[in-house]
């Protein structure tokens, strides 16, 4: 039998397939892993987190862990090109406050920002940038911080009692002991960061409680609870500290260990769509994407993967679906949506959800990915 072109045409359109139509091929859809496009979705998430400072002002004080927990993603995205303007802004924040921390001297919430101000002190060198919290360092590694961490009588404000502290507290340290050349200030950030752990870490579990009013409660099904932020803040809080740290410190291969254990959990606590629901272990109850958790995890792990502590072939799968729900989690003016509100254990979000602390990860993350893929640009 033989067939004429033009039925065989009629016979291809109809199954589907199209003839290219030349001049006019689409062009190949923007890989959101190519170094670019990783930074102009920070540059669109950290502009509209500054239009939105500038037009309704800051929400809390601007030393406020909640701003504080930004800075830093804005820090680390400043240091990438063209990112200078940002490093500006918290300058800019700096010089408003005097480079003063929060009121409450001992309280970590109150000095988070203190990270931020050593690292600008290590970028510009100005003196002025640190004294204050200098003064505040001494005095917190001076106290015997012998006391439990139970929580009563407003340990929080004199003791890491709580998990959200190891993000707040110790890389404020490490980081102000790297400046320095202070081993001191990294010593007693690595002490005390221990007591937490052995305290509030989970050894069955391989994650941390938020602190002590958790210990006895359960989820719906009957699993212990295990907020995601709150893990969050661990695992940043601790690569930052990392980051600080120097190979022969006798406490790193303890903090390396923690590190691996951790992430190995976490890479098993993934939910299909790349995220990490606000609880970790029931997620069922929880079945919305969280984004603050999810950044905080994403920054972690890739920064393992630029330090060579994890391997690539079994974590980069992991890092791809995280970037990739977080990007679908931005609106097209930069909004950064599905952030869980302020709080200490699970709790839904939607859409519009969003809060400073998740633009903070989400720059962070961001960060890290934008270095490794400018070194594995095969990895897509």
């Amino acid at each position: 039998m033989k067939f004429k072109l033009k039925h065989v045409i009629i016979v291809l359109l109809v199954s589907g397939f199209r003839l290219p139509v030349l001049g006019n091929d689409p062009a190949p859809p923007v890989s959101i892993f190519r170094p670019s496009e990783i930074l102009n979705i920070m540059h669109r998430v950290a502009d509209w987190q500054l239009d939105s400072w500038k037009t309704k002002g800051f929400s809390y004080g601007k030393t406020d862990w909640i701003h504080a927990s930004c800075y830093t993603g804005l820090y680390a995205m400043g240091s990438l090109e063209g990112g200078e303007k940002y490093l500006r802004v918290l300058v800019d924040i700096g010089e408003d406050m005097n480079w003063n921390t929060g009121r409450r001297r001992f309280y970590a919430d109150d000095y988070c920002i203190g990270q931020t101000y050593a690292q600008l002190y290590g970028r510009y060198g100005e003196e002025k940038m640190i004294e204050p919290f200098t003064r505040q360092a001494d005095s917190i590694i001076g106290k015997p911080n012998k006391e439990s961490l139970s929580w009563k009588n407003d340990i929080q404000y004199r003791e890491w009692a709580w998990c959200d502290a190891l993000f707040m507290g110790p890389p404020a340290l490490a980081y102000l002991s790297t400046v320095t050349g202070k081993s001191e200030y990294l010593n007693t950030a690595s002490t005390l960061w221990w007591k937490t752990t052995d305290f509030l870490y989970d050894p069955e579990e391989h994650l941390f409680f938020r602190d002590e009013r958790y210990f006895d409660k359960r989820e719906k099904n009957g699993a212990k609870i295990f907020w995601s932020r709150g893990n969050g803040w661990v695992v940043g809080g601790m690569v930052r500290v990392l980051e600080n740290m120097p190979s022969d410190h006798p406490d790193r291969p303890k903090f390396e260990m923690l590190y691996k254990t951790m992430m190995k959990r976490l890479a098993d606590l993934q939910q299909p769509d790349g995220s990490w629901r606000t609880s970790l272990l029931d997620p069922e109850s929880f079945p919305v994407k969280e984004m603050s958790g999810t950044g905080f995890f994403c920054y972690a792990f890739a920064w393992g993967l630029n330090h060579g502590m994890l391997d690539k072939d079994t974590y980069f799968p992991v890092v791809a679906k995280a970037w990739k729900v977080l990007n679908s989690a931005v609106t097209k003016d930069g909004k950064l949506g599905y952030v869980q509100p302020v709080g200490a254990s699970p709790a839904q979000v939607n859409a519009d959800s969003t809060e400073v602390y998740g633009v903070g990860a989400f720059l962070l993350a961001g960060s890290e990915l934008y270095r490794y893929m400018k070194e594995h640009p095969q990895d897509k």
